[in-house]
């Protein structure tokens, strides 16, 4: 971390006196949105030394994770001390920062230690910051508690592994804007800081993709049948015909109801289907 003063600005670069020397703070690397003007004190972190024919070139940053990092390290003693570990921070500078802790005594807690009595410690820096939002996650090795404490505040109801980089979320309806955020900002910083790809979906969207993956099953088991192709199966199974069986029982003029299925088609299907059960009734008796 370092302090100077702004000496003038380049295009839309700022120059910092840092005493003995100058640096720069490219536009990319300040805070959105944020008013600067000359004779201002600045803080930054130095983001990297450039080599260059008239010396080293310093580049400061203000929009990089590790410098809400450095202020939690200047801002909660206890983290210097050791008993606190910052173990990772992701952010969109000037709207939103999910920083990870651990704490390795178990008499203080990590989340509350790093807020601050009635919240004075992170008020602190989200003033440096000019107002962006901090979230600070309590981090832990249970991946599925991980994601759930990253994406707070929403609420989660079920965590399903899909892969091994993967994780689908469910939450209630009620819970779907909050935990994507405001243009999917919350879930794209929490799998970022989780390096988990997150897939939120709402209750009612989980059970309307089990039922539409449960009609597509049923929808194959019934298209060996004649002139039934997954459009034609899955009318069948809006008006109840859902397995051989049924259909094997249905007369011609109740099959030929189904859209696209005339009477002649009809009696074509159900004695397919009849002839079906009876080969595997068959091959049972054997």
């Amino acid at each position: 971390m370092v302090n100077g003063i702004i000496q003038r600005f380049e295009r839309r670069d700022i120059i910092v006196d840092l005493g003995r020397t100058e640096a720069i703070l490219p536009y990319i690397e300040q805070i959105p949105k944020e008013a600067y003007r000359r004779g201002d004190r600045v803080r930054a972190i130095l983001l990297e030394v450039n080599k260059t024919g008239r010396g080293p070139q310093l580049i400061l940053s203000r929009a990089h994770p590790t410098f809400v990092i450095r202020l939690f390290e200047m801002e909660v003693p206890e983290i210097y001390e050791g008993l606190l570990e910052i173990k990772g921070a992701v952010r969109e500078a000037g709207r939103r920062t999910k920083i990870a802790v651990l704490s390795n005594d178990s008499k203080i807690d990590a989340v509350g230690t790093c807020v601050g009595m009635k919240g004075s410690r992170v008020q602190s820096i989200v003033r440096e910051l000019e107002g962006e939002k901090i979230d600070i996650i309590r981090w832990t090795e249970d991946i599925r508690e991980f994601i759930i404490n990253a994406l707070s505040p929403a609420k989660i109801r079920i965590i399903n592994q899909i892969d091994e980089g993967t994780m689908e979320v469910v939450v209630d309806d009620d819970q779907l804007s909050l935990a994507i955020g405001k243009k999917g900002q919350n879930v794209r910083l929490a799998a970022k800081l989780t390096k988990v790809r997150i897939d939120i979906k709402s209750d009612s969207k989980l059970k309307e993709d089990k039922d539409l993956k449960k009609r597509k099953q049923l929808a194959d088991s019934i298209s060996v049948l004649p002139g039934v192709g997954e459009k034609t199966a899955l009318d069948m199974i809006n008006e109840g015909y859902t397995s051989i069986e049924g259909i094997a029982e249905a007369t011609v003029e109740e099959l030929s109801n189904v859209p696209g299925i005339g009477k002649t088609k009809a009696k074509g299907i159900i004695e397919k289907s009849q002839a079906i059960l009876a080969e595997a009734e068959k091959e049972t008796e054997e």
